[in-house]
C-alpha cells in the first residue's frame, strides 16, 4: 500500500512538471524605447559633463531664504504628504506580497447545536433528536506556486512599490523647482518696484522741472501734460506690480503648505546663475527623471499581471490539512479519543469559469500596452522638456546680456536728451520716448534675468534633479 502511494506521488509530480514545461512565467525586459543622444534636439550637450541631476538642490539653489522655504515646503506641502501616503499603501501591499509564498492558518473553538427533525425518515425512528458538540481545530491551506503566478504577484507589488517612489520624488522634483520659481518671481517683481518707485520719483522732478521750463517759455503745456501723464503711467504700473506681490506670495503660501502671509526673502541682484548647467547636461541624464522611472515600474506591474493572467489558466495545486479535537460532551473534549486530522491535496484544473479567466487575460494585455505606452510618451516628453530646457537657458542668458546692453544705450539717451532740451536744441517729444524706452528697457532686464533663472530652475527639474 505504501509503495502505491509513492507511485502516485511520483506520477502527479512527473505530469505536473510536464505541464509546468509548456508555461514558465516570463522575466521582465526593457522594451526598445532606449534613452539616448538621440532623443534630444539640441547642440550644446558636453560629451564629459557631470550629471546635474546628481546635484543636491541646496547647492543649486545658495539663497539661504530660498533653502528654507524648499525645506518648509518639502516638510508640509499637501501633494508631498498625499505622495507619502500612496508609498505608505504600496509598501503595505509588498508586504503581502512577500507572505504569497506562506501557508494560511487559522485556529479556534466551535460550538454546534443541532435539533433533528422528526418528520424524516430516521426521525420517524429515534425521534426528536437534541445534539451538542464542541470543537477545537485548526485549518491549514497552501497553494504551490507550480506556474509562478505568487512570484509574479510579488514582483507586480514591488513594482509598484518602486513606482510610489519614484512618483514621491517627482513629486519633490516639482514642488523644488515651483517654490524656486516662486520665490525667484517674487524677487523680480520687488526689483520692479524698486525702478517704478525711483522712476516715479525721478518723474515727479521731471514735473517740476517741465513747469519751471513752461514758465521760462522754453516749453509749452503739451510737454507739461506730457510729463504728468507719464508720472500716472508710472502710478498705475505700480499697483499692477504691488497686486502681484501680494498674488504670488499666495502662490509661494500654499506651495509650503501654509495660510497666505508675507514670504521674508532677499533680492535679485544677489542670485548666482550658474552658467556650467548650460553645457552640463549628458544625454543619458534623462534616465534620472523619476517619473520615467515610475512609468517603467507600472509598465513592470503591467507585465507581471499578464503573466498572472497567464498561470490562471493552469491548474493549482492546493494541500490543505485539518486537526483538533471535538466532542458531544465537554468533559471528554480534551481525551485522546477526541483527536481528529483530515489531510487533502487537491490539484483543481478550472474548465467553464464564464470567460474570467479569458477577459482577465485580455484586460491586462490592453493595461500592459497602455503602460507601454506611456512609459514611451515620459520617454519622449521628457527629452522635449530637456531640450527645450536648454535652448531657453541658453537663450535666456544671451537675451539678458543684450537687454542690459539695450539698457545702457537708453539710459545715455535720457541724459544727452535732457541736457540738449535745457538748451533748446531738441523736442520734448524725444525726451518723452527716451524716457519710455529707458523704463520699459530697466523693466525687460529684470524679466529677462527672471527667464534666466527660471530657465534653469526648469533645466535642473527637466534632467531629473530636485529631489535628493
Amino acid at each position: 500500500m505504501k509503495k502505491y502511494r509513492i507511485l502516485n506521488i511520483t506520477l502527479i509530480a512527473a505530469g505536473l512538471f510536464a505541464v509546468q514545461s509548456c508555461f514558465v512565467a516570463k522575466d521582465y525586459k526593457r522594451p526598445a524605447a532606449v534613452v539616448n543622444e538621440a532623443n534630444f534636439r539640441t547642440d550644446v550637450i558636453a560629451k564629459d559633463s557631470v550629471s546635474v541631476a546628481s546635484v543636491s538642490w541646496k547647492e543649486i539653489f545658495t539663497d539661504s531664504q530660498l533653502q528654507a522655504l524648499i525645506n518648509q515646503g518639502l516638510q508640509n506641502n499637501l501633494d508631498i504628504r498625499t505622495a507619502l501616503q500612496n508609498v505608505a499603501v504600496a509598501e503595505a501591499y509588498a508586504k503581502q506580497g512577500k507572505a504569497g509564498y506562506l501557508p494560511t492558518l487559522t485556529i479556534g473553538p466551535k460550538y454546534t447545536n443541532t435539533v433533528t427533525s422528526a418528520n424524516t425518515q430516521f426521525g420517524a425512528v429515534l425521534g426528536k433528536q437534541y445534539l451538542s458538540q464542541y470543537e477545537l481545530s485548526g485549518s491549514l491551506s497552501w497553494e504551490a506556486d507550480i506556474w509562478g503566478k505568487i512570484r509574479s504577484n510579488q514582483r507586480g507589488v514591488a513594482a509598484t512599490y518602486l513606482q510610489t517612489i519614484e512618483a514621491h520624488k517627482a513629486v519633490k522634483s516639482q514642488i523644488v523647482a515651483s517654490i524656486a520659481n516662486s520665490y525667484y518671481t517674487l524677487l523680480a517683481l520687488d526689483e520692479q518696484k524698486k525702478i517704478l518707485d525711483q522712476t516715479l520719483i525721478n518723474r515727479e522732478q521731471s514735473l517740476e522741472t517741465t513747469k519751471a521750463l513752461k514758465e521760462a517759455g522754453t516749453v509749452t503745456e503739451v510737454a507739461v501734460n506730457q510729463t504728468d501723464a507719464q508720472l500716472y503711467n508710472v502710478k498705475s504700473q505700480l499697483v499692477d506690480v504691488e497686486n502681484n506681490i501680494k498674488l504670488n506670495e499666495n502662490i509661494l503660501s500654499v506651495l509650503l503648505g501654509a495660510n497666505p502671509e508675507k514670504i521674508d526673502r532677499s533680492s535679485l541682484e544677489s542670485q548666482v546663475i550658474n552658467a556650467q548647467l548650460s553645457v552640463g547636461v549628458p544625454a543619458q541624464l534623462l534616465e534620472n527623471r523619476p517619473d520615467v522611472k515610475a512609468a517603467e515600474f507600472g509598465l513592470i506591474n503591467s507585465f507581471e499581471s499578464v503573466n498572472i493572467a497567464n498561470a490562471n489558466f493552469y491548474p493549482s495545486l492546493t494541500i490543505t490539512a485539518n486537526s483538533g479535537i471535538q466532542g458531544i460532551h465537554i468533559e471528554k473534549l480534551f481525551d485522546a479519543q477526541s483527536v481528529f486530522s483530515s489531510v487533502i491535496a487537491g490539484l483543481t484544473q478550472p474548465i467553464l469559469q464564464q470567460r474570467k479567466l479569458r477577459t482577465q487575460k485580455e484586460v491586462a494585455l490592453a493595461n500592459q500596452e497602455i503602460a507601454l505606452i506611456n512609459y514611451r510618451n515620459k520617454i519622449l516628453t521628457a527629452s522635449k522638456e530637456v531640450s527645450d530646457a536648454l535652448y531657453n537657458y541658453d537663450a535666456a542668458v544671451k537675451k539678458a546680456e543684450l537687454k542690459q546692453k539695450e539698457f545702457t544705450s537708453y539710459d545715455n539717451a535720457i541724459k544727452n536728451s535732457e541736457e540738449l532740451l535745457n538748451y533748446g536744441m531738441v523736442n520734448y517729444l524725444d525726451v518723452i520716448t527716451a524716457r519710455d524706452n529707458g523704463l520699459n528697457a530697466e523693466l525687460s532686464i529684470v524679466n529677462a534675468k527672471l527667464a534666466s533663472l527660471n530657465s534653469m530652475v526648469e533645466l535642473y527639474r527637466a534632467v531629473g534633479g530636485g529631489w535628493q
